[in-house]
């Protein structure tokens, strides 16, 4: 059983006829029933319901015949009322055509589509499809790829064309070189493969998305319908669509058990002058937790785009995320890694990095933690901050003056300990004779840090 909660933005109109449900200018959210459901207690004028999978399929294709839109990547707003945050850790990301060979795999309804890295192959592809029109799309893992910018001086990753032979030529643009977009680094991200679709009509495009949200302890079906007709008229006039519809979304459901996914994301989900509910953009994200049992899946990881300080720092189960600052930080806890950072601009100076050394800390983890930092050359001082709950001090304390000495640090080094073992972990830096500066508290660290810089 999934748990159906509706919202208008004025009224709520809920009405049965006929054992149907309708209503008119909905949001929908579909969670399971076992759920708090800390959704319905925040909007106002909500009621919710239980309902089987199926039926609940079925409601919420009722209301993608009608034109699903919005919903953030990073919030659900359902109508104008902030609703419930997304909270979904992502670790494995696939490019846009590895998550449709996927859904077509479980019987998802996607255009068809060729995938070249070398512009003749690219132009064997469009050729082959045959269709009307042609669209070209650039694969990296980064939204915004339509308003993109290539190193060649093509504008745009996605292109569209009804003469397959410039594809070859627009495909030489494109492959080899450097695509930035609002969401890559300002150098831009290699395109290595391309995707040659046939490109559709759509007549009515909705926004639709399964994602796996803790507060509601399980999957939620989301959208937000605009516009189009009332549902009455769908029923009437195009009832096919409806099923058509509840059959796609019940095939993403079952996509997303099947796979251990943490979110399926397709947008647009649009339907075509002939009737036909087609998914035409994918996203796919994973919980890397599913990696024992989804071998198949993770051995599709493409880590030539990511980042290779944070893919090595992910050997060692430490999570790095490179800034633009001189502060290089040394944290553990995600939050307490980014209050380290907000407390370092505060007093003036720009952290250099976020990085979480997490719980159930080694030694050989806080020395390979100095080695990535220490080998970024915009560091110019090094801050720790370590509050020890699960977190032995002078666990922290023995790596940090064994990479002191190995690594022969040559930039100021501040430590802010507090927690388990710390009067241990106190006295092993202070004799270990190495010229390390000891703070009290994170206010204290930060300030020594920005001031060691001030001074070289």
């Amino acid at each position: 059983m999934l748990h159906f909660c509706l919202t208008t933005g004025t009224e709520a109109q809920y009405i049965a006829k006929s054992g149907r449900l309708s209503w008119r200018k909905c949001s929908f959210i579909v969670t399971p029933t076992s759920a708090s459901l800390p959704i319905s207690g925040q909007i106002a004028r909500t009621r919710s319901f239980s309902f089987p999978v199926n039926m609940a399929a079925s409601m919420a294709s009722q209301a993608v015949a009608r034109g699903l839109r919005g919903a953030s990547a990073k919030y659900l707003f359902l109508d104008k009322f902030k609703c419930a945050r997304v909270s979904s850790r992502r670790w494995l990301n696939l490019q846009e055509y590895q998550s449709k060979k996927l859904m077509q795999e479980s019987g998802v309804t996607v255009q068809r589509f060729y995938v070249a890295d070398n512009p003749p192959d690219a132009l064997q592809a469009a050729k082959r499809l045959n269709a009307k029109e042609i669209v070209l799309k650039a694969q990296i893992l980064a939204g915004g790829r339509g308003k993109g910018v290539f190193s060649s001086g093509l504008k745009g990753g996605v292109h569209l064309t009804k003469d397959p032979s410039v594809v070859g030529e627009l495909a030489s643009k494109m492959l080899g070189y450097s695509l930035t977009t609002k969401q890559t680094p300002k150098e831009g991200v290699e395109v290595k493969t391309v995707m040659v679709a046939e490109a559709l009509d759509i007549t009515r495009e909705t926004y639709f998305a399964i994602l796996m949200d803790r507060a509601c302890n399980g999957p939620v079906m989301v959208g937000s319908p605009q516009g189009g007709m009332d549902i009455e008229e769908v029923a009437d006039k195009s009832p096919e669509l409806i099923f058509k519809a509840a059959d796609q979304i019940m095939r993403l459901y079952d996509l997303f058990l099947k796979v251990d996914a943490t979110q399926v994301e397709v947008n647009p989900l649009g339907e075509t002058p002939e009737g036909q509910v087609v998914c035409f953009d994918a996203k796919i994200s994973f919980d890397d937790n599913a990696e024992f049992r989804q071998k198949a899946v993770f051995a599709l990881d493409d880590m030539s785009e990511s980042d290779p300080t944070e893919t090595e720092a992910a050997k060692w189960d430490l999570k790095y995320i490179g800034l633009d600052g001189n502060i290089a930080c040394f944290v553990n806890g995600a939050g307490l890694a980014m209050a380290t950072c907000d407390i370092i601009d505060l007093h003036g100076g720009k952290p250099a990095n976020f990085l979480d050394l997490g719980g159930g800390v080694k030694e050989k983890q806080v020395y390979e933690a100095f080695k990535l930092l220490t080998a970024d050359p915009k560091v110019e001082a090094i801050l720790v901050n370590i509050f020890g709950g699960i977190v032995n001090c002078a666990i922290i304390a023995n790596g940090i003056t064994k990479a002191c000495r190995e690594l022969e640090l040559k930039v100021p080094l501040v430590v802010r300990l507090e927690g388990t073992n710390v009067q241990e972990a106190k006295r092993i830096l202070s004799e270990s004779g190495l010229p390390i500066v000891a703070a009290n508290d994170l206010d204290d660290a930060a300030k020594k840090a920005v001031a060691a810089i001030t001074r070289k």
